[in-house]
């Protein structure tokens, strides 16, 4: 049984798109970055600790009687899958953004540049926990400040890492991709179906 440890409805249409059969049930966890972290290392800790939690959940739902309707998690065929996407430009991670304000902010550095979209990847059995990361390059137009609050306006950029969808209306700001480009959605799904495969 192979469980998506995310509530992101891109992630889960994604892994539709590619032909999985999953359950989805979402970590909880804190999603702020340790002092001086690495983006890498961000977002495959995150990922890591998003897929261990939700198999520790199924593992405690064993012990709670056969009224539980989560699986134990020493069941072999239990898979957990976490992932977790950043934006980062000249080091810094640009996560989803806190307000409107902080939307412009991260609009205005893409502006005219070139940024990094990283997801890191982890997949979490029994028998081990496997991490990765996707990196792809983002080249984006340069933004007016008009286009910017236009952007926002829509609503869009809110709950979106670097405050921007590539499938959503931003794609017309990008003129190039050196990568994945799923990756860029949410979910690496190359990368993702070779770890899956190697379960």
């Amino acid at each position: 049984m192979l469980v998506l440890a995310s509530a992101s409805p891109r992630r889960r249409e994604l892994l539709t798109q590619a032909g999985f059969t999953f359950e989805i049930h979402p970590a909880h966890i804190p999603e702020d970055p340790l002092p001086n972290e690495d983006p890498i290392a961000y977002v495959t800790r995150l990922a890591r600790e998003k897929a261990q939690a939700v198999f520790g959940a199924f593992s405690k739902s064993a012990t709670a009687g056969p009224s539980t309707t989560l699986r134990s998690a020493q069941d072999d065929s239990l898979v957990v899958l976490g992932a977790d996407t950043t934006v980062t430009l000249d080091k810094a991670i640009l996560g989803k953004p806190e307000n409107e304000a902080d939307a412009a902010r991260m609009l205005r550095l893409l502006s005219g540049r070139t940024h990094r979209v990283i997801t890191g990847v982890a997949v979490v059995t029994a028998a081990h926990t496997e991490v990765a990361a996707e990196v792809t390059a983002v080249t984006f137009l340069t933004l007016s400040d008009e286009e910017i609050a236009a952007y926002i306006a829509t609503g869009e950029p809110m709950d979106k890492a670097g405050a921007y969808a590539i499938q959503g209306r931003a794609a017309r700001w990008i003129p190039r991709i050196v990568g994945d480009y799923f990756n860029v959605v949410g979910l690496p799904l190359a990368l993702v179906t070779t770890m899956l495969d190697s379960c």
